[in-house]
């Protein structure tokens, strides 16, 4: 008697589907690793202030890189001076997210300190020095999600909490039905958010 041939379709599919849901996590950690990075309060202790603009020391990025993102690595890929008053570097910073290997490009210039009333350098090796240094912070900052706080880069979370909506719902009905269908809209559309919630909120109550 023949032997029944084998049918490995099935078989295919679940490989294939077992595939898409690992990178389906993959993806997921991912976005939960920078949105946990992006939402670290910055330690005081290594903000600094420079002519009124705060930065962020380069050995507190570099610790958080080791921590969340090991094995990452920096390259200077170019560097050149623009005329005789900056430096300027393009870097390349290649790190791991959750086993995905990525690549990111940066460039930054620092200007040339010179002594007064002279066109001589003050010194050329520390200018050279911080502008690598400020490439690698804004390549940190940039793909890493690092200081996020410091640099304003933080995406504040626009959900309502199931609480939110329901108080200001409340709160419309109290006033009429036509008041609670109009704020109902309003978060259904996305335009009544937790950014302007507060503000929503208060003027309802006016009217209560």
């Amino acid at each position: 008697m023949p032997k029944k041939k084998q049918d490995n379709t099935l078989q295919e599919i679940d490989n294939e589907n077992m595939e898409l849901d690992a990178h389906r996590v993959r993806f997921q950690n991912i976005a939960i690793t920078h949105g946990l990075v992006s939402n670290m309060k910055t330690p005081k202790a290594y903000i600094k202030d420079k002519m009124g603009m705060d930065y962020v020391e380069i050995g507190y990025m570099k610790q958080t890189a080791d921590r969340h993102y090991p094995g990452w690595s920096w390259q200077i890929i170019n560097t050149e001076f623009a005329g005789t008053e900056a430096f300027v570097v393009h870097g390349r910073l290649m790190w791991y997210d959750s086993g995905v290997k990525r690549i990111g490009d940066m460039t930054a210039a620092h200007r040339i300190q010179k002594k007064k009333g002279s066109s001589e350098y003050v010194d050329l090796g520390n200018d050279i020095k911080s502008a690598n240094t400020d490439c690698m912070k804004k390549a940190f900052n940039m793909y890493m999600n690092i200081a996020d706080d410091v640099y304003r880069n933080q995406v504040e979370d626009t959900e309502l909490t199931q609480q939110q909506k329901d108080s200001i719902l409340a709160l419309a009905e109290s006033i009429n039905e036509e008041t609670r269908n109009q704020i109902e809209k309003l978060i259904d559309n996305g335009d009544l958010h937790a950014l302007n919630y507060k503000g929503s909120f208060s003027k309802l109550s006016r009217k209560a």
